[in-house]
């Protein structure tokens, strides 16, 4: 085909840029599956034809070649990060092939048909929020069969011919995410297969596809600032008086909020030093207090599940629970944890679920993702 050097150069360029990208958050690895139509086109040789002809004695006094035919392919694969990804197949390139007319008076005609299947690398190199640029290369095993006929001077002796044979495949394109389950890709795509008569050529099939992931789910991007709340000065109790004796003071109670990307990485529930620190500070303020009781409380956004949000507050609340008794020194019995989910927000859904992005969505929600602890007591 008359495309390869400018695939050839694209392919380059993609695979300059995406050595050049710098690293940002990624989504998670995922399955997907999905398929694609479009045009293939065939380098039929079209003076191998007519040689294969005049070696019978008949000389070629008109030849029309058929090389274009509708291609399909379905596919699945393993997206490792939102870079590389292996992507199986099995393709039908079409049908093919020519019309001879000779001298003496006779027709000499022949079609191939070619399917496979594949097995590719695939690099993707995102261009904004939803565009961006994939190139491909591997190998693909590829059936070709042959048929002839022939009428009039011409006579066909060997009617049937098949090959089989490994070779390489490779192709370019543009990706466009609709949703995170959804995406759409056109390609262009080049594959080496034999002719089944001793030599071989390329078809290229230009197709668009659509991709289905399956558990796909976008990371949670890390805060790079951390909040938090200093407690409020302890409350001093007047002094009693002489008689009567005075009432046991009422219990009093503080709250500290510390922001979960404080605390934990995205979408986890494992410390981070930077929390571990701020836990450490909050456990030494406590000593020497009286408190009758201290809850932890774990928030989230509520983007994603309500069941998945519940499950991650209540890990996070238990895990800052466990480390103040195993670190803080805090007497087991009193502390609890508790899973607040998406339950008490602090943004309003006016405020940020109408931003044009996600990406600003998440940073609008910010302040609802955090942990609360609550102290009953007193000094």
């Amino acid at each position: 085909m008359k495309t390869i050097h400018a695939i050839s150069l694209l392919s380059l360029a993609g695979l300059g840029t995406l050595i050049a990208a710098p690293a940002v958050a990624q989504d998670d690895s995922y399955f997907y599956g999905g398929f694609g139509v479009g045009q293939s086109d065939a380098d039929i040789d079209k003076q191998r034809v007519s040689t294969m002809i005049e070696d019978t004695e008949l000389t070629v006094t008109s030849l029309k070649l058929d090389e274009s035919d509708i291609g399909y392919k379905v596919f699945g694969g393993y997206q490792f990060n939102r870079y590389f990804g292996l992507e199986a197949g099995y393709f039908d390139l079409g049908e093919f092939g020519f019309k001879a007319a000779t001298a003496p008076d006779g027709t000499f005609d022949g079609n191939f048909k070619v399917r496979g299947v594949n097995l590719d690398l695939v690099l993707t190199m995102p261009m904004g929020e939803r565009f961006a640029f994939i190139a491909r290369g591997g190998a693909q095993y590829a059936e070709t069969k042959d048929s002839f006929k022939g009428t009039g001077a011409v006579t066909v002796l060997d009617s049937k011919r098949s090959d089989k044979a490994t070779n390489y495949k490779y192709g370019v394109g543009l990706q466009y995410e609709f949703s995170p389950s959804f995406l759409m890709r056109a390609e262009a795509e080049r594959y080496r297969v034999s002719d089944a008569l001793g030599s071989e050529g390329n078809i290229n099939l230009y197709s668009v596809s659509l991709v289905f992931p399956f558990g796909r789910r976008h990371a949670e991007p890390v805060a790079v600032t951390q909040a938090y709340t200093p407690p409020p000065a302890p409350a001093v109790a007047p002094p009693p008086a002489p008689v009567p004796p005075p009432p046991a003071p009422a219990p009093t109670r503080r709250r500290v909020s510390f922001s979960a990307e404080a605390l934990f990485g995205f979408d986890k529930s494992t410390l981070r030093p930077e929390g571990m620190a701020a836990l450490d500070t909050f456990a030494s303020e406590l000593r020497g207090s009286q408190f009758e009781v201290i809850t932890v409380e774990g928030h989230t956004d509520r983007m994603g599940s309500e069941e998945y949000n519940q499950q991650l507050s209540l890990e996070r609340a238990t895990v800052v629970k466990d480390y103040l008794v195993s670190r803080g020194g805090v007497e087991a019995g009193k502390v609890s944890a508790v899973g607040k989910g998406e339950s008490q927000p602090i943004s309003k859904a006016e405020d940020c679920d109408q931003r044009p992005n996600r990406a600003s969505r998440i940073a609008c929600l910010q302040p609802d993702r955090r942990v609360e602890i609550e102290v009953v007591g007193s000094r």
